[in-house]
C-alpha cells in the first residue's frame, strides 16, 4: 500500500506488494514515476526540481503514462517524446520498456528563448537529469557527490576533513538541498543562503539543514563560533547569494570554500535577481521574460565577482555545475572560468575509472531492504574506503526520501557484481520486492557538457556529444529496461547531452541478464570514452578490467 507523504500530502509514497501492471518490471516503473512527484519540489505543476525539471510534460500525458505502464506486455516498448507518450511499440521481452527522448534541440535552435517558446507552447518539456526519466531520489542523489567534492578538497588543502573550516554556498532546492548535510559529515561549519523560506523550512525539516538564522550577523556568528570550535554545524539564510556574497567580501570575511547551487542555469524560471520578491518575480516569467533574463544576469555578474573575490583572497572556489560562470561571461565577467568546474578540479580520476553516481531504490518501500543491500555492500567492497565510508555515514545521517533508496560511488564491475547478487536477493525472498538500479545522469560515458562533466578535456573533445548517444544506443542493445537522452533547456539549452539508464532486478535469470549486460557496458563505454580522451588512469582500467578498448596504431 502507498505511504502517506506529510510533504506532498497528494502524492502518497508508492510501496507494497500489489501489482497493477502486468508485472514487476512495468510497476517499478510506474512507482519510480510516482516517486520523483512525490519527491518532488512542485508536484501538482509536475516539476521535480531545477524550476522545470518535468517528469511528464502534462497531466494528461501523466495519465497516458500511467495506463499505458499498467496495460502493456513485456514485450512491447513506450515510447516518451518530451515527457509525452507517442506510441508503443510491438518489440521483444529484453527490449526496454521505455524508451525517452527529452527537449532535444537541433544545434542552432538550441537556445533558451527557443526552448521556453516551445515550452509554453506545450511541444517539449525539460526533463533535467533524472527528473524526467523518474530516477531522481530526492537530495540524497547527489549528496554523496557532494560529499566526496568536500572530501577531495579537504584531502587537497587542508589535512583530510573540513573541521574548522568555513564553507559559503548558496541553494537549497532540490540539488542544492544536499550541501547543508554534506558538509556536516565533512565536519565543516557550512552556510547555505537561499531567497525562498520554505526551502530552508523543508531542508529542516527532513534534517539536512540543523538551524536558520534570522540575519546575516547572527549566521556569521553562528558558523565563525563553530569553525572556531572545530564543531560541525550547518546553517541556513534566507537572502538573496546576490546580496550576501558581495556583502561578506565586504566586511573582509574569507570563508575557506566557496561554491554555489541556487537555479543559476535557468534566468527564467530558475535563478531570482536581487532587488526582486519571489512575488514580483513569478510576474515577470509571464509579463516580461526578457527583463527578468537581464536582471538575473546582472545579479549573477556581481555574485561571481564576489567568488572571485574571495579566489584571490585564497579561499578554494569552485563551480557546481550550475552554469553561473557563463552567465558571468556573458554579463562582462571576462576572467570568471578561472574559477574551476568541480569534475576537472576533484573527481575527474574516478570518472576516468566509471566510479561515480550509482543508486538502487526498494521497489517495495520497505527501508529493511536498503539496510539489507548495505549490509551486503559492506561485504562484498570491504576493500573500498569510500564506499564503506559512504555507507556507514548515510546510515547514520541520511533519511529516506519517499522509495527507500541508496546511493554509492561505485565503478566498472562493481556496479554489476552488487547489482546481481541484490537479485539473488530478490529471488530468494531475503528483499521483499523488486529493486531498481540507476544512476545520475553526470556520469563517465553519459554526458557530455562542456561547462561541466568534460571541461577541458585532455583531447579537446569537450564539445563532440557521440558518447552519451553511444551510451543509449549500448544501454537499449543490452535491454536496459529504461533508457533515456537528454539534452538542454532554459538556461541549459544547448549546453549538453547526457543519457539516463534503469535496470530493474525482479529476481528472474532474464533481470540477471539484463543487469549483466546494461551495468557492465554502461561502465565499459565510460572507461572507454576516457582512454580515448587519453587518460592513463582509463587506458589503466581498460586493461586492468579487460575493456574492450580499441587503440589505433
Amino acid at each position: 500500500m502507498p505511504s502517506p507523504n506529510p510533504r506532498h500530502p497528494n502524492f502518497p509514497i508508492p510501496g507494497g506488494p500489489a501489482l497493477r501492471a502486468k508485472g514487476w518490471r512495468q510497476e517499478a516503473l510506474l512507482r519510480l514515476l510516482e516517486n520523483v512527484l512525490a519527491v518532488g519540489e512542485n508536484p501538482d505543476e509536475l516539476i521535480v526540481y531545477a524550476a522545470l525539471g518535468k517528469a511528464a510534460r502534462s497531466w494528461p500525458a501523466h495519465r497516458a503514462i500511467v495506463e499505458t505502464l499498467i496495460a502493456m506486455d513485456e514485450d512491447q516498448t513506450l515510447v516518451i517524446q518530451s515527457g509525452k507518450p507517442v506510441g508503443l511499440l510491438k518489440t521483444h521481452a529484453d527490449a526496454p520498456l521505455v524508451i525517452m527522448a527529452n527537449c532535444n534541440l537541433v544545434g542552432q535552435w538550441a537556445k533558451a528563448e527557443i526552448f521556453y517558446e516551445l515550452e509554453r507552447k506545450g511541444l517539449v518539456a525539460w526533463g533535467g537529469l533524472t527528473a524526467g526519466c523518474w530516477q531522481y531520489i530526492g537530495s540524497q542523489g547527489v549528496i554523496q557527490g557532494t560529499y566526496e567534492i568536500f572530501m577531495r578538497i579537504a584531502e587537497k588543502r587542508f589535512g583530510g576533513d573540513l573541521a574548522g573550516r568555513f564553507v559559503l554556498t548558496a541553494g537549497l532546492g532540490g540539488m542544492g538541498g544536499s550541501q547543508p548535510l554534506a558538509g556536516r559529515m565533512a565536519k565543516a561549519a557550512i552556510l547555505c543562503v537561499d531567497v525562498d523560506p520554505a526551502r530552508a523550512r523543508t531542508r529542516k525539516e527532513i534534517g539536512y539543514l540543523e538551524e536558520i538564522a534570522p540575519d546575516l550577523d547572527t549566521a556569521l556568528a553562528m558558523v565563525q563560533a563553530a569553525a572556531a570550535e572545530k564543531r560541525p554545524l550547518s546553517v541556513g539564510l534566507v537572502a538573496n547569494a546576490a546580496d550576501v556574497y558581495p556583502e561578506i567580501a565586504r566586511r573582509g570575511v574569507t570563508p575557506d570554500v566557496v561554491t554555489d547551487q541556487t537555479a543559476a542555469h535557468d534566468l527564467v524560471y530558475g535563478y531570482v535577481p536581487r532587488g526582486l520578491s519571489l512575488e514580483e518575480v513569478r510576474a515577470l516569467r509571464t509579463s516580461d521574460p526578457d527583463r527578468l533574463m537581464r536582471e538575473s544576469r546582472a545579479s549573477i555578474v556581481e555574485h561571481v565577482r564576489a567568488m572571485l573575490t574571495f579566489q584571490e583572497r585564497g579561499a578554494e572556489v569552485f563551480d557546481n555545475g550550475n552554469l553561473i560562470r557563463s552567465h558571468a561571461v556573458d554579463g562582462g565577467v571576462a576572467n570568471a572560468y578561472d574559477i574551476p568546474i568541480f569534475t576537472e578540479a576533484y573527481l575527474r580520476p574516478l570518472f576516468c575509472r566509471a566510479i561515480g553516481p550509482f543508486r538502487w531504490m526498494a521497489i517495495s518501500g520497505d527501508p529493511q531492504d536498503i539496510r539489507v543491500i548495505d549490509d551486503l555492500v559492506l561485504e562484498t567492497f570491504s576493500g573500498n574506503h569510500i564506499v564503506t565510508n559512504w555507507i556507514a555515514l548515510a546510515r547514520e545521517h541520511v533519511p529516506f526520501e519517499g522509495l527507500p533508496a541508496r546511493i554509492a560511488w561505485l565503478g566498472h564491475g562493481e556496479r554489476t557484481r552488487l547489482a546481481r547478487a541484490v537479485n539473488g536477493l530478490v529471488a530468494d525472498g531475503t528483499l521483499k520486492g523488486p529493486v531498481a538500479f540507476s544512476r545520475d545522469h553526470l556520469d563517465a560515458g553519459s554526458m557530455a557538457h562542456p561547462r561541466i562533466m568534460t571541461e577541458n578535456l585532455k583531447d579537446g573533445s569537450d564539445a563532440v556529444a557521440d558518447w552519451p548517444l553511444l551510451d543509449a544506443m549500448a544501454l537499449c542493445s543490452s535491454g536496459a529496461d529504461l533508457v533515456a537522452i537528454h539534452s538542454g533547456g532554459g538556461g541549459y539549452a544547448g549546453f549538453m547531452t547526457s543519457a539516463g539508464v534503469t535496470v530493474i532486478a525482479d529476481g528472474t535469470p532474464a533481470a540477471d541478464g539484463r543487469l549483466d549486460r546494461a551495468l557492465t557496458n554502461d561502465t565499459s563505454l565510460g572507461v572507454i570514452r576516457y582512454a580515448d580522451a587519453g587518460y592513463d588512469e582509463a587506458l589503466d582500467e581498460a586493461q586492468r578490467s579487460q575493456v574492450g578498448h580499441i587503440r589505433l596504431g
